[in-house]
């Protein structure tokens, strides 16, 4: 029977509606004139009104967002989308990475990340009183293996960019092989797209290239990441075999300012003699019936020897 999940990124679903002059005194000046020129116009709540609606239809094992809920990472906006995941589902259901937004400038623990803890934490760790979440995180469902990297953190102004600190970099070879060898399909996602020259300088995975070498000698099934604001498909090869690398828009997006219009994508995984197999559905809203419907499908035959 095929295992259904879905990804969706960059919902930026946050209002920065009554922001006090103090709180910008930093990065987070820069993201609120963004916000008051662009953004507030571009991530619209009747979007991501639509998307729940369609989200509600589909049964998924999991459904993984891979950051950017916020626009400059205030405690206010963390409160927001805590309420906001709260909606869509119990933590068990939703799996949590979180972007460079979230992340504008070091900001208290308690006030900010401890907020959506059990969203990000792996199967069976919701330590509430530890101050931080061990990346990669872990989750297995229905025989996929969803290994959740963080690239998140404080960047100087006007920098997007993000970093994989080594304490990932160091667990993650592990991690990966020890999945490979339970026979589990192994979805890794991230916020930042992990192959080298994809993005923008001010934008890119600063150390993309020790990733990308990770995932060529240890292999994956899937990598899903956004950050882009676009649709992207790249294939990286590896020992193991070719390694899809999906990017999905922003799910909150009208496309006003030359990005793509807001999209996610459901996955059904289906093992078969050589591999999987995975049917990918990309739902696209269309602000005509105000509604997320069919968009492109995609199937790929993964192959894998083990």
């Amino acid at each position: 029977m095929p295992q259904c999940f879905a990804q969706l990124s960059d919902p930026h679903l946050s209002s920065l509606k009554g922001v006090r002059g103090r709180d910008l005194f930093s990065k987070r000046g820069l993201g609120y004139l963004s916000w008051r020129r662009k953004r507030r116009f571009e991530h619209r709540m009747e979007v991501l009104e639509a998307l729940q609606r369609d989200l509600a239809l589909s049964e998924l094992d999991q459904l993984l967002v891979t950051g950017d809920l916020t626009h400059i990472g205030l405690p206010q906006e963390f409160e927001q989308a805590r309420q906001w995941l709260q909606e869509l589902g119990n933590p068990g259901q939703i799996a949590l990475v979180p972007g460079n937004h979230d992340a504008c400038v070091a900001a208290p623990w308690s006030e900010t990340f401890a907020l959506w803890q059990d969203y990000m934490a792996s199967d069976n760790d919701h330590n509430t009183a530890r101050e931080t979440v061990n990346f990669p995180s872990l989750r297995v469902r229905e025989g996929i293996a969803f290994i959740g990297l963080s690239s998140a953190c404080p960047k100087p102004p006007l920098m997007a960019t993000g970093t994989i600190d080594s304490e990932q970099l160091n667990r993650l070879p592990a991690l990966l092989q020890r999945t490979a060898d339970a026979g589990l399909f192994r979805v890794v996602y991230l916020h930042h797209c992990p192959v080298a020259g994809k993005e923008k300088w001010r934008k890119r995975l600063t150390n993309a290239p020790e990733i990308q070498a990770l995932l060529e000698e240890y292999g994956a099934e899937m990598v899903l990441h956004g950050h882009g604001h676009r649709a992207h498909y790249n294939e990286l090869q590896t020992r193991h075999g070719s390694l899809p690398i999906i990017a999905v828009p922003s799910a909150s997006a009208l496309g006003l300012h030359g990005a793509d219009i807001a999209h996610y994508n459901r996955y059904q995984i289906e093992r078969t003699g050589g591999g999987w197999q995975a049917s990918i559905d990309s739902r696209r809203y269309r602000p005509e019936v105000g509604e997320f419907c069919e968009g492109t499908n995609r199937t790929l035959r993964i192959n894998r020897s083990h």
